[in-house]
């Protein structure tokens, strides 16, 4: 891994991701963190869970983007989020029973083979304030 750059510490990319949506389902948005690089998107009609699955999905695309395909397949990613289901889902803990959940679960399995390693870990929603603050900041910038 190179050290120069500056999204890695340690050979491994922490990522931030969360996704949520007023009202279940309702308008919906994600917020990434990567590195020193904030990004949120409005999604439109969504679940709390299609959200957050959004939002690692995003997550994994955007990195790929960043450090390229080459990198990426030396990369070890930890993505770190405030729903337990979906890192639960991810992990091969939990069967994924909702149908609209399916389709979002195989592109974030299939994107990270693009990895040498992704790990998904839950965290204490006080411990992902900036990648909620960003979902919070792009539905509050609709009305």
């Amino acid at each position: 891994m190179v050290k120069s750059n500056k999204l890695f510490s340690d050979k491994k990319l922490v990522i931030y991701t969360d996704g949520g949506s007023r009202g279940n389902p309702g308008p919906s948005a994600i917020g990434v963190v990567v590195g020193d690089k904030e990004y949120s998107e409005y999604l439109g009609e969504r679940t709390n869970n299609q959200a957050e699955y959004m939002a690692v999905v995003f997550a994994l695309k955007k990195v790929k983007h960043l450090i390229g395909k080459a990198k990426a397949r030396e990369a070890e990613i930890e993505v770190r989020m405030d729903s337990e289901l979906i890192v639960k889902q991810l992990n091969g803990e939990y069967k994924i029973k909702e149908p609209e959940l399916q389709p979002l679960f195989l592109e974030a399995w299939n994107l990270q083979l693009d990895f040498k390693k992704v790990e998904f870990k839950y965290i204490p929603r006080e411990e992902n304030k900036r990648a909620d603050w960003l979902v919070n900041q792009a539905l509050n910038s609709l009305g």
